[in-house]
C-alpha cells in the first residue's frame, strides 16, 4: 500500500493563524458546557470485539504501507507564527497520508486517510521517530511539528529524531475530518450551548449537521481515542519504528496514557505533559478542570492587583465579583465589537481562559478586562479568536467540531437531573465564569450514533510498560497538578514537577526542561525522584 502527497488543505484550514498554548485553549469554557457519553465501564472494553490479537494479521498490511512523503501543503507554513526559526522548519517538512480502517472490528472494509507531516532528524546518528499531540482533543499535530522543531532546535532531539505530527481522525487535514458549524455559526457561539441552550431537537439536529459537514455520517462512530491509539501503532509501523516515542500535551497524556495501556509492548519512551487524570470520570474532571480554573484566576487576580490600575481592582479576594460585575451584563446585554460582532458572556469569558494558559498573557488579560470596563470587548475577543484559531478573514479550524465529536465517544452522557447538577457544581468551583442563569439540562450526545468507548479510569496496572515521564506544573490551569501525580502514580512513572503558571511546559524553551526531556527521549535516562524545574 503506497500513500499518496501532498497534503491538500480543506478550504478554513487554508490561512495563517495563531498557535495558542500547547493545546486547547480553545475550549476550557466550553467543555464545561459539554457533556460526554454514557458510562462504559472497563468490562464493556473487555467484551467490545477489538482483540489485537484477532486483528494482529488482517492489519498487517495497513502497517507496511509506505508513507510517500513529499512537498507539504503552503497552508502548513501560512498556519504558523510569524517567527522565523518556525517558518524554517515547516518549510523543511514533508507530508503524506496514513491510511488507516475507519472500523477497526472490519479492517478490510471502509478507509480514512490520516495527515502527517515530518520534519527529518539533522543528525546522521538517527535514532527513530518523536509522535507529537498538542492536545484538545482536535488540535493539528500537522501545525505542532514545525514549532516542536523550531524549539527544539539546537539540541539532540532534533538531531537524533523526526519529528513527527499527524492529525487524528476527524481532525484538521485528515480525510474526511469532522465540520458541524459554518464560521458564522461560530462567530455567533450557537454551538457552544452557551448558557443552557441545549434542546432535545438541537441534540438531534446537531448529529445531522456533523453528518452533513464531514459528508460521511459513519466517521462519527469512530473518533474516540481507542481508535485514535490504534492508528498511532499503525503509524509507528509506517514509520519504521519498532517502537513508539511519543511526546503528548493535556489530551495528549490521555492519548499516550491509553496507547501504553493497549500496546505496552511496543512503547519505547513516552512524555506526557499536563495530565489528565486517568482515575478521574466525567464529572469528576469537569469539577477538577473547573477548581484549576478558579485557582489560576486568583492568582493572575494577585498579579492584577500588584499594578497600577487593575480592572479588578486592588484587593484580590473581590477579584471574582469585580469579573462578576464585567460579564454578567454580557448575557442579556453583549457588546458590539469592532467588527461588527456581538460579544457575549461566553466570548468574554473565553477570552480570559484563554489568557490563563500561560502567565506570560496576563498582562492580556488584564488589558482585556479594562477595555471591557470602557465597554470594549475587542481585546478579550482577539484572545478568543486566537484560541479557536480564526483567521482576520473569519474562518475557523475544526478544533471544536473535533473536540465535541471525540468527547461524545470518550466522555460519560448524563441525565437532565444530573446535568443540573453537574452545571451547579461547575459555577460553585469556578464562580468568576458563573453566567447567573440556570444550568443546562440536556445533554448535547444524547444521540450520538455510538454509544462511548473509552471507560474509566483507563490505564491502570498495565504489565510490561516501560519507565515514563510525566510533567506537571504546579500552576496549570485546567489540568491541575495533583493529576500529574495521580498520572504518574497509575502509570509508575517518575514525575517532573514544573514550578510556573502554564499548561504545557515541554515546548516552552526551558533549559532545565529540554535537558531532562532530551536525557530522556534519547539515551532512557530518567530524572532523579522529585525532580523540579522553574518556569
Amino acid at each position: 500500500m503506497r500513500n499518496r502527497s501532498p497534503i491538500r488543505s480543506r478550504r478554513r484550514n487554508d490561512h495563517r493563524r495563531r498557535w495558542v498554548a500547547p493545546v486547547a485553549a480553545v475550549t476550557a469554557v466550553a467543555s464545561l458546557l459539554l457533556a460526554g457519553c454514557t458510562a462504559a465501564t472497563q468490562d464493556d472494553r473487555d467484551a467490545a470485539p477489538e482483540s489485537e490479537a484477532v486483528q494482529d494479521s488482517d492489519l498487517e498490511r495497513y502497517r507496511g504501507q509506505e508513507l510517500d512523503f513529499g512537498a507539504c501543503d503552503p497552508a502548513l507554513v501560512r498556519s504558523q507564527p510569524a517567527v522565523p526559526q518556525v517558518i524554517d522548519a515547516a518549510e523543511s517538512a514533508e507530508c503524506a497520508m496514513l491510511t488507516v480502517p475507519l472500523d477497526y472490528g472490519d479492517p478490510a472494509g471502509e478507509t480514512i486517510e490520516l495527515a502527517v507531516a515530518r520534519i527529518a532528524a539533522t543528525g546522521e546518528d538517527r535514532i527513530g521517530s518523536v509522535v507529537l499531540n498538542p492536545g484538545g482533543p482536535g488540535a493539528a499535530a500537522t501545525t505542532f511539528a514545525p514549532l516542536v522543531a523550531a524549539l527544539w532546535s539546537g539540541g539532540p532531539l532534533t538531531d537524533r529524531f523526526d519529528i513527527v505530527g499527524f492529525d487524528t481522525r476527524g481532525v484538521g487535514l485528515s480525510r474526511p475530518a469532522v465540520d458541524c458549524y459554518t464560521d458564522d455559526e461560530r462567530d455567533a457561539d450557537a454551538p457552544l450551548a452557551a448558557l443552557g441552550e441545549w434542546t432535545d431537537d438541537s441534540a438531534r439536529e446537531i448529529v445531522e449537521k456533523c453528518a452533513d459537514g464531514t459528508g460521511r455520517g459513519d466517521v462519527l462512530a469512530h473518533l474516540g481515542t481507542r481508535d485514535t491509539a490504534r492508528d498511532m501503532d499503525i503509524l509507528r509501523a509506517a514509520l519504521g519504528d519498532e517502537k513508539l516515542t511519543f511526546a503528548g500535551v493535556s489530551y495528549g497524556t490521555r492519548l499516550g496514557a491509553v496507547y501504553a495501556e493497549m500496546f505496552p509492548q511496543n512503547v519505547r519512551a513516552l512524555v506526557l505533559d499536563g495530565a489528565v487524570d486517568p482515575l478521574k470520570n466525567t464529572r469528576e474532571r469537569r469539577i477538577h478542570l473547573s477548581e484549576g480554573l478558579q485557582a489560576s484566576f486568583q492568582r493572575f487576580a494577585d498579579f492584577c492587583a500588584a499594578q497600577a490600575d487593575c480592572p479588578l481592582g486592588a484587593d484580590p479576594a473581590r477579584a471574582t465579583s469585580e469579573a462578576q460585575r464585567l460579564l454578567r451584563p454580557l448575557v442579556d446585554e453583549p457588546l458590539i465589537a469592532a467588527d461588527g460582532r456581538e460579544v457575549g458572556f461566553l466570548a468574554a469569558g473565553e477570552g480570559i481562559v484563554a489568557g490563563l494558559y500561560s502567565e506570560a498573557s496576563w498582562p492580556a488579560i488584564a488589558a482585556g478586562l479594562a477595555e471591557l470596563k470602557a465597554g470594549r470587548p475587542d481585546a478579550l475577543l482577539a484572545l478568543r479568536d486566537g484560541s479557536y484559531g480564526r483567521s482576520e478573514s473569519g474562518e475557523y479550524t475544526n478544533s471544536y467540531e473535533a473536540l465535541f465529536a471525540v468527547n461524545c465517544l470518550d466522555e460519560e452522557r448524563f441525565t437532565a437531573e444530573e446535568m443540573a447538577r453537574l452545571g451547579e457544581d461547575l459555577n460553585d468551583a469556578v464562580p468568576f465564569l458563573d453566567p447567573g442563569t440556570a444550568p443546562p439540562t440536556q445533554d448535547g450526545c444524547e444521540y450520538w450514533p455510538s454509544e462511548p468507548t473509552l471507560g474509566y479510569p483507563y490505564a491502570t496496572d498495565i504489565d510490561g510498560l516501560p519507565e515514563v515521564l510525566v510533567v506537571s506544573a504546579t500552576g496549570d490551569p485546567v489540568t491541575p497538578h495533583d493529576g500529574g501525580i495521580s498520572l504518574a502514580d497509575t502509570l509508575g512513572a517518575r514525575l517532573l514537577t514544573v514550578d510556573g503558571n502554564q499548561h504545557g511546559t515541554i515546548v516552552s524553551r526551558n533549559e532545565c526542561i529540554d535537558e531532562i526531556v532530551a536525557d530522556y527521549l534519547v539515551d532512557l535516562e530518567l530524572p532523579e525522584d522529585g525532580a523540579r524545574c522553574a518556569l
